[in-house]
């Protein structure tokens, strides 16, 4: 579509919108203060750059083989420089430990620091980037079987808290060196596979383990903490030591952010509903959204009902100053750019359809209950032309609208993933 023709097709649609009451240029205007904190694992099915001669572990798995992924940091950071060009707005990226810069070393996770990241630190001033961090609990000898900060065994344990509290100060060295607060964000594989005997004491050594690694009082302004639940994972069949009552009992207790994952409950389980709940009883929290087909696969977030769903939650909620949104999905099996591209503007899609609802005139129906009108208005929603204000909003933005997009990731492939 031509800019002519963008154009065009936008002002009958800023038109409807605004016969509900619906202001499109603010909404824009809203829209391009989101920043999503967009994940580094999806550049390179979560292999990173510690070589410590682990697997993944820990009950992850990627599946695929696109060619083209990136053997370097170099080429990882190029990579994510030509998805966020097509994609709208200034957003975030999301490191992982084991993507620590060892220059030859043999660090262990332990010992890392600030120092081993100082080229994602210098990478990200330059384009504009705010960081965000994860601890590594997997894809390492010390947690190969399935239990980190909840094991039996007090050395494994330090170990493991040592990991953390150094990850803790990687993150306020990017909050402090970016200007940017960081989000660092605890999840860990811990569980059993069989039904266990005793579900108690684990938890109270997870307990136990991360008080020590919070003990450091750290700047919010720099580094703040979330902690992230799973109901199961591949070895933790049958109990997770960190389970969402846990870690909501935890966050609420030491002001912790809670870390709502989608695909971490059960297959029907939605993340949506329970935005508001918690909100109740924590200043903040933070998302990772995916896509989970039948367990927690971490699919490419398309645009779903969920999807939509949780984007309203935040939305008409007026969560958006409390809600850290960010992206968790892996896979291999496609051009890994073009992932991250789907799924980030699928989440941008998603917030701009919720602002786009005239959610005033739908409370006012609630509110008199007059919950036919409501309905009406949420199924006649559904039709309004969303798509020419997303296409607009792109073109504004200068990155390509629609489907355009894909010409760029195909020059991209042929010229640069085609050589690797």
């Amino acid at each position: 579509m031509t800019v002519n023709n963008i154009e065009t097709a936008y002002k009958p649609a800023k038109a409807k919108y605004a016969e509900l009451g619906v202001d499109t240029e603010a909404v824009l205007e809203r829209l391009k203060q989101i920043s999503i904190s967009i994940h580094c694992w999806q550049g390179d099915d979560i292999g990173g750059f510690e070589d410590l001669g682990a697997g993944t572990g820990g009950g992850l798995a990627v599946t695929g083989n696109y060619p083209g992924k990136p053997r370097t940091p170099d080429e990882l950071r190029a990579d994510f420089e030509k998805a966020v060009s097509l994609i709208p707005g200034t957003h975030r990226f999301n490191l992982h430990a084991i993507y620590a810069e060892m220059q030859g070393e043999k660090i262990d996770r332990d010992r890392i620091g600030p120092a081993q990241f100082k080229n994602w630190i210098s990478w990200a001033k330059e384009n504009n980037l705010g960081l965000d961090f994860n601890q590594t609990f997997f894809a390492h000898p010390k947690a190969d079987d399935g239990m980190t900060l909840a094991h039996r065994d007090p050395a494994i344990r330090r170990f493991w808290i040592e990991h953390g509290k150094r990850c803790r100060e990687i993150g306020a060295a990017f909050g402090k060196a970016l200007g940017k607060s960081c989000l660092t964000n605890l999840w860990i594989p811990d569980g059993m596979k069989d039904t266990p005997a005793d579900r108690k004491a684990p938890r109270e050594r997870l307990v136990e383990s991360l008080d020590a690694v919070f003990a450091e009082q750290i700047d919010p302004k720099y580094n703040v903490d979330s902690i992230e639940s799973k109901l199961f994972g591949i070895g933790a069949e049958s109990y997770t030591v960190g389970s969402h009552e846990f870690y909501l009992g935890y966050a609420t207790t030491r002001r912790k952010l809670l870390c709502l994952d989608a695909g971490h409950f059960h297959p029907t389980e939605g993340i949506a509903d329970k935005i508001s709940a918690v909100l109740l009883y924590l200043p903040e929290i933070s998302l990772h959204v995916s896509r989970g087909v039948r367990w927690d696969s971490d699919h490419v977030v398309t645009f779903t009902d969920e999807l939509q769903s949780i984007a309203q939650e935040v939305v008409w909620g007026e969560h958006l100053g409390r809600v850290r949104i960010g992206l968790d999905y892996f896979d291999a099996s496609i051009n890994r750019i073009a992932a991250w591209v789907i799924g980030t503007r699928n989440m941008l899609k998603a917030l701009l359809a919720a602002m786009l609802a005239p959610i005033e005139q739908l409370r006012e129906f609630e509110a008199n209950g007059d919950l036919t009108s409501r309905l009406a208005l949420m199924e006649e929603m559904k039709a309004l032309p969303m798509g020419a204000v997303w296409d607009y909003y792109c073109e504004t933005m200068n990155v390509p609208p629609d489907l355009k997009w894909m010409n760029d990731i195909k020059d991209y492939e042929r010229n640069v993933l085609a050589s690797r």
